[in-house]
């Protein structure tokens, strides 16, 4: 087996993952929450909706931290997430325009 070079490994840019994936991540948690909350089954005022939004967040944030650290770069992160982040907030947006 080949050891693999530089350019092939995950590069550890821990500290820079981690402020990426606490930052942007629980952005992109609490548009995916947001999305749920408004559009989900029952709108926005549907009962114990409120109990349920608030512990899903854990459950979405958590996972986003733990991927954010099998990107190769800071960079490449910080473009996923960022683009991750525009998505859900334009269809954010978009159901909303119908609405």
């Amino acid at each position: 087996m080949n050891p693999l070079t530089r350019a092939q490994k995950i590069q550890p840019h821990w500290w820079r993952k981690s402020l990426i994936a606490i930052v942007f991540g629980l952005t992109l948690t609490y548009g995916i929450v947001a999305t749920f909350a408004w559009f989900g089954p029952g709108g926005i005022d549907a009962v114990m909706k409120v109990q349920f939004n608030m512990w899903l967040i854990s459950l979405i944030w958590l996972p986003i931290l733990a991927f954010s650290f099998l990107f190769k770069t800071a960079a490449r992160a910080l473009m996923y997430m960022l683009s991750a982040n525009a998505v859900i907030y334009l269809l954010f947006i978009c159901l909303w325009c119908l609405q």
